[in-house]
């Protein structure tokens, strides 16, 4: 618990992962976030310091944790400008959470390595709950000696991990997977519900029903009274749902695979996105298959 902590993005999720290692004991130093007011106020809250500068981030850390929204924001916080995370970074450790491309994973581990630090895949699965609580599903992938010399603060973070073997990116790839086939499934249940609603049958009733059917999914439990209740409070975005499942479909172009229903989910997502309901919870695609509500 000696090892100095940093965090890069403190949204819902990377602030959640900076107050349970605070609650455990361990030292998280620095926080930064392009959003100054949210990084200073868990600065505050946690005792850190609210860094303005990412090479100060990485000064005051021998790990680095990143939580940020995309490929874009990675390379801008690894690659851009004079200030950024790999400047003075020798023995520094960046442990990467975010859902992102693995083409960017391989980026900052091949750069980090060019200045003696190190890099992980950490992709999560799980909820901002989760976060707070340290009960995040982690998949893994990288060097496995820098997996064995993180693997303490790894598991404090973690209920459950999974090493995905075959080098940096996979874990990316298999996170891609675990979101496309969640993003299909909420699109599913969003339709099911939407066209039982359209047909008069009570929700409820629906819901039991397919509970005990081949219709049951981990969506139903987490989604279907969003949908019902047009609760949208977002958990996993709108946005984010259209991102990952994109990264999906790239991948799978990439080694020709056909998937028409991952299309299909893409674009129900950006529908939302377009109508400006990019920033509602995913399980607000059924405002797209419910009658009366936002046009299909």
């Amino acid at each position: 618990m000696s090892t100095r902590i940093g965090f890069v993005g403190v949204g819902k999720m990377g602030a959640n992962m900076a107050r349970h290692l605070k609650d455990k004991g361990w030292e998280v130093t620095s926080v930064y976030d392009i959003d100054r007011e949210a990084a200073s106020s868990l600065a505050d809250e946690i005792g850190a310091a609210a860094h303005e500068s990412l090479a100060e981030v990485t000064a005051a850390s021998d790990t680095v944790i990143t939580v940020v929204s995309n490929d874009d924001a990675m390379r801008a916080i690894f690659f851009e400008g004079d200030d950024n995370l790999l400047v003075g970074a020798e023995g520094t450790t960046f442990i990467n959470c975010a859902t992102l491309s693995p083409e960017i994973h391989r980026e900052i581990e091949a750069a980090a390595k060019a200045v003696g630090a190190s890099a992980l895949e950490a992709c999560m699965a799980s909820s901002i709950s989760h976060a707070r609580e340290g009960k995040l599903y982690l998949m893994l992938a990288g060097d496995e000696s820098v997996f064995d010399d993180q693997k303490d603060l790894l598991e404090e973070l973690s209920l459950n991990m999974r090493f995905v073997p075959g080098g940096t990116g996979k874990a990316a790839e298999v996170k891609a997977l675990v979101n496309m086939v969640m993003n299909i499934n909420t699109a599913g249940l969003a339709e099911g519900l939407g066209l039982g609603a359209a047909l008069g049958h009570d929700i409820d009733m629906l819901c039991e029903v397919f509970s005990q059917t081949g219709a049951n999914s981990r969506v139903l439990e987490t989604d279907a009274e969003d949908m019902r209740d047009r609760d949208h409070e977002c958990w996993f975005s709108a946005e984010h749902a259209a991102k990952d499942s994109g990264i999906a479909a790239d991948l799978a172009s990439k080694v020709g695979v056909n998937m028409p229903v991952n299309a299909a989910t893409i674009g129900q997502y950006r529908k939302m996105v377009a109508a400006g309901l990019g920033d509602l919870d995913k399980s607000g695609v059924a405002e797209l298959t419910f009658p009366g509500r936002q046009s299909a």
